[in-house]
């Protein structure tokens, strides 16, 4: 209010000191009608246009930092997940053959992984013995599941919020069955297969899909990604290996 009363006196002076110059009231009003006129054109113009650029801007910077969430997930969780997971995916090696990020690859090649990675078929084969440890794995880092979870950036990202949600989802199923793990009935181990089936496939798309940028964005982060990436059985993080 005290802003506005000062430009609003801070005009009428200029007004004021016209009119005591020139002494025209006419010529005055002229300009004040037709600014005014203006005025709605000039608001009109800051919505469509400064607006939407502060707001994607806005947008831009959330996502900047959603990355950086998604690589702590795929740093502490991720790529375990990912390695553990493929011991239970029948024909693995088929998906992992499509998927073995290369340094030179352009966006084309990463969006025809990425298809790749949706349209396998990921037929889930449960062996016991591999539950206990993925238990195990996803249990300890249950906490740190959610934490990412109350992130306020997860907004901004509807995908990495689905695959968070499937991961810790399989953590509580996995979680609540104990020692029971290693003595399952069929009907149990298929309920298990369509959780571990939907976690995983949208792990893989959103691994490639988080690589992607950090070759556009962080070309020294995207080498060391493509060295450890754990689709690859071959990789090694040490260079000329």
């Amino acid at each position: 209010m005290t802003l506005s009363l000062i430009l609003l006196g801070a005009s009428a002076l200029g007004y004021t000191v016209h009119f005591l110059i020139f002494k025209d009231a006419h010529h005055i009003f002229i300009y004040m009608v037709g600014d005014i006129a203006f005025l709605f054109m000039d608001v009109l113009l800051t919505i469509l246009l400064i607006e939407r650029l502060l707001s994607r801007r806005d947008k831009m910077s959330k996502l900047n930092k959603l990355n950086m969430v998604i690589g702590t997930f795929f740093s502490e969780v991720g790529l375990e997940l990912l390695s553990k997971f493929s011991t239970f995916i029948k024909d693995c090696e088929n998906l992992t053959s499509k998927l073995d990020i290369k340094p030179d690859w352009g966006k084309r090649d990463f969006l025809q992984a990425v298809k790749a990675a949706h349209d396998f078929s990921y037929q889930v084969e449960i062996d016991e013995k591999d539950l206990a440890p993925l238990r195990d794995f996803l249990t300890d880092k249950r906490s740190f599941l959610l934490r990412l979870l109350e992130n306020p950036n997860l907004l901004e990202h509807d995908r990495f919020t689905d695959l968070l949600w499937a991961v810790f989802h399989l953590t509580e199923e996995l979680h609540y069955r104990g020692d029971r793990i290693e003595n399952l009935p069929e009907s149990d181990k298929k309920h298990l297969a369509i959780d571990l089936r939907r976690a995983y496939v949208q792990l893989t798309s959103e691994w490639v899909t988080y690589t992607m940028h950090l070759q556009q964005s962080y070309p020294f982060l995207f080498s060391l990604a493509v060295r450890i990436n754990p689709l690859d059985p071959q990789s090694t993080p040490i260079i000329g290996g």
